[in-house]
């Protein structure tokens, strides 16, 4: 797991913060290529996160009919491997922020990280929008952070389902025991593998807000220094003889 992504994603909030410190009247430089560059890089990092979601649909199903596989068992480790993936989960739904489901997350991602400010949007909005991108950045952040301390949590249990599947494997009677064994274990690596891409999935959305955030300060800045030097000639001052009229 990538986790040293959020010390590089905190550094990177701490230090866009400073941008607001600036005087109004400080003129911003504003490279277009580089504001681009980092708009496409953030959508293209949140199409790779839908992607995962729907990697992570699919790997949920796989794990359901091993399920089904594993009812005639005894005892069995579905249960437990249920509930820990369900707290991973419950910390994505009650995650704040920007939306995880495409149709809202498309509109809000729009509204809030615009690649140019209209005229007609006001400087109170614009700071309110810098405030609400702040917050969501935050939240992201935090949420990847809850989803490591859970995965830590959950893979101290996992060590106990792995010596108990591996003790009913060894102590098997007959191919059928051991293959319904086999099942769990499998179940156990899906589970797994359905909580890394979870934990990726935070991390990687908090890297993509606050590079989207920090795309959007730029345009914030670049129209707040348009709308400071307006668009009028500037005053040319001229000598003035007062003597010779």
């Amino acid at each position: 797991m990538k986790t040293r992504i959020l010390p590089a994603a905190i550094a990177a909030v701490l230090t866009g913060s400073l941008m607001f410190a600036q005087p109004a009247a400080a003129l911003i430089v504003f490279d277009p290529s580089n504001f681009v560059q980092n708009m496409l890089t953030a959508i293209q990092t949140l199409q790779q996160l839908y992607n995962q979601i729907k990697q992570l649909q699919n790997e949920a199903k796989m794990l359901e009919n091993q399920a089904r596989n594993l009812a005639s068992l005894p005892s069995s480790v579905v249960g437990q491997l249920r509930a820990n993936l369900a707290l991973t989960q419950r910390l994505i739904d009650q995650a704040k922020g920007l939306a995880y489901d495409v149709t809202n997350m498309d509109k809000e991602f729009k509204r809030l990280y615009p690649e140019q400010y209209a005229a007609t949007v006001s400087g109170d909005q614009m700071y309110r929008d810098t405030q609400e991108r702040w917050k969501n950045t935050l939240t992201s952040l935090q949420t990847a952070m809850q989803m490591q301390a859970q995965a830590s949590q959950n893979l101290k249990d996992d060590e106990a389902v792995l010596a108990d599947l591996v003790g009913k494997s060894q102590s098997a009677v007959g191919a059928l025991q051991a293959m319904q064994a086999m099942n769990q274990l499998l179940a156990l690596q899906a589970k797994q593998s359905i909580q890394t891409q979870r934990l990726q999935l935070t991390q990687d959305r908090a890297v993509s807000l606050e590079q989207a955030r920090q795309a959007a300060a730029t345009e914030r800045g670049r129209e707040i220094t348009r709308r400071f030097l307006g668009s009028g000639t500037p005053y040319t001052p001229h000598p003035v003889d007062f003597y010779n009229r």
